[in-house]
């Protein structure tokens, strides 16, 4: 979660200010009779509120939030059936902890496992270990701890406790592989971009390899552009690296948005389990798994990949419950939703459903570019995402003005600058999910276009702070 502080450097607001803070309707008895004060925002109030007034204060200020439905820019999900919404309330007390407390929540969550493995191919479904999380952030840093503890078994017997193991990847990964990284005290090898290519290049990852290597992370679907990593070439060149060093470097599949796409979509994409080098996957069960935040699954090929060690084991139902998992207490609710979409959608619902989202992204993209102005640098044919750029010969503006331009309109853009070696590439992303429908998509295109003319006018892009030009954080 972000880090904050206090009032931001305010002053306290004064006594005059919190009276007029509260609209007078908001008396429990007599709207006309005064009131005394707003409540304290940064401190605890002395006295109770009636649950209308408070519910209105808290109410009231999320106005100013930007509306879900229109951004763009988050792969989480925004919308689900009203069922989904009861099924979650039923459940939000439920702590998805106390396994012998909630046993039918419990076998929910098993069940959903199981239904992973079918779908991501594992060899021996029945066998395949997997967990939930509370996204593919901390499924992310469960499978890199696996990783690192089985390197570290391996090489006992060669290496003391202090030695510092890599992990190889792409620098477009998502920082929760850097955060990794830093709190296990792993080196991160980086594979650049180069040119056009935007993603991991399976060969230069394999020359980062060695030894003290603990895993490879291929990612299914980029979020900075939206394109697939070659996970079949990857392993393919761990395989001929194995062939000549001997050196057997395992992949981690990181699937957040992609897993959930490739299966039903790109059926003959082979990226998954059937790749024997594929260790683990993990997904966001709130992308493209199409439940709210928040919840993740990692998912091992075997119970050989997932170190004994590190598998806590719960007494249920007077059996063994093992678990796996940073955090301890969190709500069943959002896996009981997940296993309610399994149940609700099916293979030809989930397939439906994500089509539709690639046929907007595609039409979309092809929209963008029919205004002369963008570059597409992705067309949404993989992931429901595209990148843009503007073209060289355009001056007057940037995608951070655009960015800024439609924010007023209501649309949530996020325009960001390219890490190395492509810094001197900015873009905009569209990420398009279940319920951005084609009205939306027309909507925005309106907009855009509305507001072109003028972007075209300005003298030059507006100034900015090089320093913080990034609207990027997902």
């Amino acid at each position: 979660m972000a880090l904050h502080q206090g009032r931001h450097g305010r002053p306290a607001p004064s006594e005059e200010h919190r009276r007029l803070a509260l609209n007078p309707f908001f008396g429990e008895a007599d709207p006309t009779a005064p009131m005394v004060a707003a409540p304290p925002t940064h401190r605890l109030p002395e006295d109770p509120l009636p649950p209308s007034t408070a519910y209105r204060l808290v109410h009231d200020e999320l106005m100013l939030d930007g509306n879900s439905r229109l951004n763009l820019a988050t792969f989480v999900t925004t919308w689900m059936e009203p069922q989904a919404g009861v099924l979650m309330s039923e459940c939000r007390d439920k702590n998805m902890i106390d396994k012998d407390e909630y046993p039918r929540t419990a076998e929910l969550e098993r069940r959903c496992v199981a239904m992973l493995a079918d779908l991501w191919n594992a060899p021996d479904p029945a066998s395949t270990v997997g967990c939930s999380t509370t996204g593919s952030s901390e499924a992310c840093m469960l499978a890199g701890m696996a990783l690192k503890r089985r390197w570290s078994a391996r090489n006992a017997d060669r290496y003391p406790a202090t030695a510092r193991p890599n992990l190889v990847m792409g620098v477009n990964v998502q920082v929760c592989w850097e955060k990794f990284c830093t709190f296990w005290e792993v080196e991160p090898r980086q594979v650049p971009m180069d040119g056009e290519r935007f993603h991991l290049d399976p060969q230069a990852a394999a020359e980062l390899c060695d030894e003290n290597t603990i895993g490879v992370v291929g990612i299914l679907g980029s979020t900075f552009d939206g394109s697939y990593e070659p996970i079949a070439d990857l392993c393919a060149a761990l395989d001929d690296l194995q062939e000549r060093t001997g050196l057997d470097i395992p992949v981690h599949v990181d699937g957040a948005s992609g897993a959930m796409i490739a299966p039903f979509l790109d059926p003959d994409l082979v990226w998954d389990f059937r790749l024997p080098r594929v260790s683990s996957i993990n997904t966001s069960g709130h992308k493209y798994g199409l439940v709210y935040p928040g919840v993740g699954w990692a998912l091992w090929r075997s119970q050989a990949e997932l170190p004994e060690e590190l598998v806590f084991r719960v007494n249920y139902l007077g059996g063994d419950m093992p678990t796996f998992a940073l955090n301890f207490s969190r709500p069943g609710a959002q896996v009981v939703a997940q296993y309610y979409t399994f149940l609700r959608l099916g293979r030809e619902g989930y397939r439906a459903v994500q089509q539709a989202s690639r046929d907007i992204a595609r039409r979309l993209a092809v929209e963008f570019e029919t205004l002369e102005d963008f570059r597409l640098l992705t067309r949404g044919d993989e992931l429901p995402v595209f990148a843009v750029t503007t073209k060289p010969d355009v001056q007057a503006y940037d995608v951070f003005d655009v960015s800024r331009r439609l924010r007023e309109r209501g649309w949530l853009v996020p325009a960001y600058t390219f890490p190395a070696n492509r810094q001197d590439l900015s873009v905009l992303r569209v990420v398009c999910r279940n319920g951005f429908s084609s009205d939306l998509a027309e909507l925005l295109l309106d907009d855009l276009r509305g507001l072109l003319p003028e972007l075209r006018s300005q003298p030059h892009p507006l100034h900015r702070d090089p320093g913080v030009q990034t609207a990027f954080h997902h």
